[in-house]
C-alpha cells in the first residue's frame, strides 16, 4: 500500500501543510501570548481552590453582618431614630450606603470565579501553554524536512511516507492523549466568564473597595465600639451582644491581608487574560491538531498510490501482450 513514489500534489500538499503549521503560531501571536498564558494560569493557582475561595466569602459575609449590627442593634443602642444615628456617626453611616453596592458586587464576583475551579483545573492541567506554538512548529519542521528527504532520495520514499503518516497518527492523538476535547472547551468558559472580571476599570474599582472598607472598619473601632462603651457596656458585653461588629474589628488585618494578593493577581494579569483571549477560541484547538493530523497522514498515504497503479496498469498490459503474441 505505501510503496511508490511521491508525486506532485503530495508533494505540493506535504509542503504547504508543514509551511502551515509553522506559520500558525506567529499568524496567531502565539509566542508572545501563549507565554502570558502560561504566567496567567501560574499566578491564579494559590488563588483558585474552593477553600481558598470560599474563605474569601466567608470574610465578606463577616463584614456584612457588622454593617447590618451597626446599622439595627447598635443604632438602637446608641440613638432614637436612623437619622439621629447616620448624624452622630457619619463615616460608618457613608459606609453603610458604600457598602449596599460594594457587597453585591465582590460577592458576585467571588461566586463567578468560585464557579470556575473545575474550569480553571481543566487549564491548568493542559501542558504549559508555554509550549503550544512548538506543537505547531515542531512537526511543521518535521514535514517539510521529511519532505526534503523524500524529494532528494526518491529510493527512501516509502520509509519517509511511513514516518509521515506516523506523525499525523501522533497529531490526531495528540488531542486525546492530552484530553483536550473536555479540558479546552472548559478553558473558553472560564474565559467568558472572566470577561467581565479580567478588566482594568473592574479590578480598579474592586481595589478602590478596600480603601472604603478600611474607613468603615475605622468608623466602628473609633466610633461605634467607644460610643458603646461610654454607653455603659463593658467589652466582654459588646463582644457577646456585638458579634458581627466586633469580629470585623478583629479580623479587619487578616481579611486585607488575605484579599490583597488575590486582587493583586488579578491585576497584574489584566493584560494577560487579554493576551489570552485574543487567541484562536480554546474549543478549536484539539482541531488544529486534529486536521493538519489527518491530511499529513491523508496526503502521505495516498502520495505514491497513482504511479503505484500505473506501473501495475503497464505491468498488466506487457502481460497481455506476451501472452497475445504467444497465441499469435
Amino acid at each position: 500500500m505505501l510503496a511508490g513514489k511521491p508525486t506532485r500534489w503530495a508533494i505540493t500538499a506535504l509542503a504547504v501543510l508543514g509551511l502551515a503549521l509553522v506559520a500558525m503560531p506567529a499568524a496567531f501571536q502565539m509566542f508572545d501570548r501563549a507565554p502570558k498564558g502560561a504566567r496567567m494560569i501560574a499566578d491564579f493557582r494559590p488563588y483558585m481552590t474552593v477553600a481558598r475561595l470560599s474563605g474569601y466569602q466567608t470574610e465578606l459575609r463577616q463584614i456584612d453582618a457588622a454593617v447590618k449590627e451597626g446599622g439595627t442593634s447598635v443604632a438602637a443602642q446608641l440613638s432614637r431614630s436612623s437619622s439621629s444615628f447616620a448624624t452622630r456617626f457619619p463615616d460608618f453611616a457613608q459606609f453603610e450606603r458604600q457598602w449596599s453596592a460594594i457587597y453585591p458586587d465582590m460577592s458576585g464576583m467571588l461566586t463567578t470565579i468560585r464557579r470556575n475551579v473545575g474550569n480553571y483545573e481543566a487549564v491548568a492541567a493542559l501542558p504549559s501553554f508555554t509550549l503550544f506554538p512548538w506543537f505547531f512548529v515542531i512537526p511543521g519542521v518535521i514535514v517539510l524536512a521529511l519532505l526534503g528527504l523524500g524529494i532528494m532520495r526518491r529510493a527512501r520514499w516509502r520509509s519517509v511516507r511511513w514516518a509521515l503518516v506516523a506523525l499525523g497518527l501522533a497529531l490526531v492523538l495528540a488531542p486525546a492523549v492530552f484530553q483536550m476535547f473536555s479540558r479546552a472547551p472548559k478553558g473558553g468558559r472560564m474565559m467568558t466568564a472572566f470577561k467581565t472580571i479580567e478588566t482594568s476599570g473592574r479590578v480598579a474599582r474592586i481595589q478602590g473597595y478596600f480603601g472604603e472598607i478600611a474607613a468603615g472598619q475605622g468608623a466602628v473601632a473609633l466610633e461605634l465600639i467607644p460610643a458603646l462603651r461610654r454607653s455603659g457596656e463593658s467589652a466582654a458585653e459588646i463582644s457577646t451582644d456585638y458579634p458581627g461588629l466586633t469580629t470585623f474589628d478583629a479580623q479587619w488585618v487578616h481579611i486585607l491581608n488575605d484579599m490583597t494578593p488575590m486582587i493583586g493577581a488579578m491585576s497584574d494579569n489584566v493584560a494577560n487574560y487579554q493576551a489570552v483571549a485574543a487567541l484562536p477560541p480554546f474549543a478549536l484547538f484539539p482541531w488544529f491538531f486534529v486536521l493538519p493530523g489527518l491530511l499529513v497522514g491523508g496526503v502521505a498515504a495516498g502520495g505514491g498510490l497513482r504511479r503505484l497503479r500505473r506501473a501495475r496498469d503497464e505491468s498488466s498490459s506487457d502481460v497481455l501482450s506476451s501472452s497475445t503474441e504467444g497465441v499469435i
